[in-house]
């Protein structure tokens, strides 16, 4: 999806990992995955740098889709569709 897709995106579930040490964000999206239903967007929040590689791994290890990011000033927006 291109970014301004993404921007437009309406997510199911936040979660906002700001401020969180690796491993915090893959952690705090691993448990609000089970939150939302097949098939809806997850949209994770992170200013951990290492967060744009563990999401897309762990989608792929998961069979959830990673959609893509969104680069805010001082954050990332990471997509996700659950499998």
């Amino acid at each position: 999806m291109s970014t301004e897709e993404l921007k437009d995106l309406k997510s199911n579930k936040i979660v906002d990992a700001r401020g969180t040490a690796c491993p915090g964000p893959l952690l705090a999206a691993k448990k609000a995955i089970g939150e939302i239903a097949s098939s809806e967007i997850m949209e994770i929040y992170s200013s951990e740098e290492g967060t744009k590689n563990d999401i897309p791994k762990w989608c792929q290890k998961m069979n959830h889709e990673f959609l893509g990011i969104v680069e805010e000033d001082s954050y990332s927006r990471l997509f996700v569709k659950k499998a």
